[in-house]
């Protein structure tokens, strides 16, 4: 009886994200119906239903599997012809930044109880979700303060193509050399996420700050982080995955109060939800796909996807498409 009650109070949260998302758009919408210029309306068509989905797919599938969502995202931008123009970029930026809640949603949905457990630490009425909530916050906190502080320069210098390619290459690199070895040692003297101590989630943290260079990924640098100090691989996955709970949704509230409004104004509300809902499904898939996987394989599977991925970019560099 109570897990019956826990699974339907994590549904009907689940459910009232989604409405405070569907609110949230709404009233943004009406708010700047009025200050809706004609060249805003025009560019509503620059994201189609076809390609929010396509957008949707791309950010579900990649935001948790150690190959970023980041890297492919902006590449997937630059192949859709959305963002491209200087009046749209913050626009669209948001919105790839919206569609990350629906991930976000995903894990929440698939580690309710643990989320659950979160909260009664938060109140004081479980002392092993205080300890879980003490770690991830610890964690949370370099990669939101070089975040903010280097936002402008990341976003100039490395959100591009070219970096993006290197991150990937630097990444799998960095699987192949000791993705393998981590993984077998996880698999045999690995720590359970109960055994996380602050220092260890500080080194997580540290190591989340990679991340800010697209192309990185944040769930591959806190899952090897997590590997190097002696977790499980189950525990690292799951740390990584509640940290980017943490860290994406904080991302989303920033990005959306600052660029919220124009976003709606630019693409209406219909296609952002459409985006959002994919990327939902999309995530709860691959979630579930890599945590299975990895119970049987190593890491190494990224690395070449990460390979080749920088090898297309590289040719669709040389031939002008992006």
């Amino acid at each position: 009886m109570l897990a019956a009650l826990r699974t339907r109070r994590s549904h009907a949260a689940a459910g009232l994200l989604i409405v405070v998302v569907l609110l949230w758009g709404g009233a943004s919408a009406a708010f700047g119906f009025a200050h809706t210029t004609a060249t805003a309306r025009a560019a509503r068509h620059e994201l189609s239903a076809g390609k929010a989905v396509v957008l949707g797919v791309v950010e579900g599938i990649t935001e948790y599997l150690p190959v970023s969502s980041t890297g492919h995202l902006e590449i997937a931008e630059r192949l859709l012809h959305v963002g491209t123009k200087k009046s749209t970029k913050d626009a669209a930026d948001t919105y790839l930044i919206v569609i990350q809640a629906g991930a976000i949603l995903a894990v929440f949905v698939l580690y309710w109880r643990r989320v659950v457990e979160i909260v009664q630490g938060l109140f004081g009425r479980s002392e092993e979700g205080r300890r879980l909530l003490t770690t991830l916050a610890i964690a949370f906190v370099p990669a939101a303060v070089v975040g903010i502080v280097g936002e402008k320069a990341i976003k100039s210098h490395l959100l591009k193509p070219l970096p993006i390619a290197a991150a990937w290459v630097v990444g799998a690199i960095a699987i192949l050399a000791i993705g393998s070895r981590l993984h077998r040692n996880a698999a045999n003297t690995g720590r359970p996420l109960e055994a996380l101590t602050n220092h260890d989630a500080l080194v997580i943290g540290a190591a989340q700050v990679l991340a800010l260079w697209p192309g990185t990924s944040r769930s591959l640098v806190t899952i090897l982080a997590a590997l190097v100090i002696g977790l499980s691989l189950s525990a690292a996955v799951e740390f990584s995955f509640l940290l980017g709970l943490i860290t994406l949704g904080a991302a989303t509230v920033y990005d959306s109060a600052k660029h919220g409004k124009e976003m709606i104004d630019t693409y209406g509300v219909a296609n952002p939800l459409l985006g959002f809902v994919v990327a939902f499904v999309a995530a709860v898939i691959a979630v579930r796909w890599m945590v299975t996987y990895l119970q049987r394989h190593d890491l190494s599977v990224f690395a070449w996807w990460r390979i080749l991925a920088a090898v297309i970019v590289v040719i669709l560099l040389a031939a002008g498409t992006i």
